[in-house]
């Protein structure tokens, strides 16, 4: 048995980036739980609403790949979930730093979970989600990095309130 594995994240929005780890990681798992964090210390440009539309859009067709949104703790979640697994994006040595201490902490609160850390695409290692908005929130071209529809949502919203 593969198991279930959780990959949380705010994806706001999803990349394609985001989109190869999850097709990577339902290869590996019975079932992902993609998990929509509502973190309302970050200001996010779309909804959990939004992004869990956006996120199902973009994985129509994948059934061991489910998304739905959590608060509170992750080991809570992934608890709750049964899940053995926690996957983790990384693109550079800079995000490994971060997602290492998060690693020990989810271990330290629950042993049973382990984190697996899937490496970026070459193509994929400098896109984030952050980056993607900043080319967006500029009218740059952005249909390399996100999914068609994704892209559409995010030219709409800076085109109802544009920011400088």
């Amino acid at each position: 048995m593969r198991h279930t594995a959780v990959y949380p994240g705010s994806f706001d929005p999803v990349t394609n980036g985001h989109l190869d780890v999850m097709g990577r990681a339902a290869r590996l798992f019975d079932r992902v739980i993609v998990a929509v964090a509502r973190n309302d210390q970050k200001s996010a440009l779309f909804t959990p609403d939004e992004r869990i539309a956006l996120l199902r859009q973009s994985i129509h067709g994948q059934p061991h790949i489910e998304v739905v949104s959590f608060d509170g703790l992750l080991i809570d979640f992934a608890r709750q979930e049964k899940a053995a697994v926690v996957i983790r994006g990384l693109r550079a040595v800079t995000d490994f730093e971060y997602e290492f201490q998060m690693a020990l902490i989810n271990r330290k609160l629950n042993p049973e979970l382990e984190t697996l850390f899937l490496t970026s695409r070459e193509e994929y290692t400098y896109l984030s989600s952050r980056l993607v908005k900043e080319i967006a929130r500029y009218g740059g071209e952005i249909h390399h990095f996100l999914p068609p529809h994704v892209a559409a949502a995010l030219r709409e919203k800076f085109a109802q309130s544009p920011q400088t």
